[in-house]
């Protein structure tokens, strides 16, 4: 048992790794995203309006093969940790960009107006103003989708990655059984355990 949880356990840096790098890189990228849907420029509005439909409306496991052994062929060829983080981070960040254009959308019209009339700049007020209401309103559903990447990491085994599902898998079929498995899916809870209390303490502060 030691030696078939520290095995498992050596995949467990891997998976980590993938869900604070696209966290690092998809919640800014969403904000900005989001900030940027907001203008009133058509063109900006529909390209991202696609390329929002296409994230959300695909599977991440086919946004993984795609980016690893699609884009070879338009002659853009990463290496399959990179590849998994550009469709991990892509496909995040299409999800928090409508988390927080709902967030901003929330913050009532008049806020802005009385910015305006107090002589506040707009990037001052949108930076002061409606961005803290925006990301309190907004953490619930940031929480949901912070704890289904958790468990989305896994989808890097499908290019060969070690995390520790593909590890759990290699243990089990040399000695055939399915213990390694029950000890990832402990794995998982833990660290979801461990991420919900955090979420949750932080929903208390911003409950003011």
């Amino acid at each position: 048992m030691v030696e078939i949880f520290v095995y498992i356990l050596t995949g467990l840096k891997t998976t980590l790794l993938y869900f604070f790098v696209t966290l690092l890189f998809s919640i800014p990228l969403g904000l900005l995203i989001a900030t940027i849907r907001n203008t009133k420029n058509i063109v900006v509005i529909k390209i991202i309006d696609t390329y929002v439909l296409i994230m959300r409306g695909t599977p991440l496991l086919l946004q993984l093969m795609v980016c690893y052994f699609g884009l070879p062929y338009m002659g853009i060829v990463f290496d399959r940790y990179t590849a998994c983080f550009i469709a991990f981070i892509l496909n995040y960040a299409a999800y928090f960009t409508e988390i927080y254009r709902g967030g901003i959308n929330s913050v009532a019209k008049g806020q802005m107006a009385a910015c305006n009339v107090l002589g506040f700049s707009k990037a001052y007020s949108y930076r002061n103003i409606i961005l803290p209401q925006t990301i309190k309103n907004t953490l619930p559903m940031v929480g949901n989708e912070i704890i289904n990447l958790v468990k989305d990491t896994s989808l890097v085994y499908v290019l060969g990655i070690a995390d520790i599902l593909k590890n759990a898998k290699a243990i089990a079929n040399e000695k055939g059984s399915l213990f390694p498995f029950l000890i990832v899916g402990i794995i998982y809870l833990v660290i979801i355990f461990i991420i919900t209390k955090i979420l949750r303490k932080l929903e208390k502060s911003y409950k003011y």
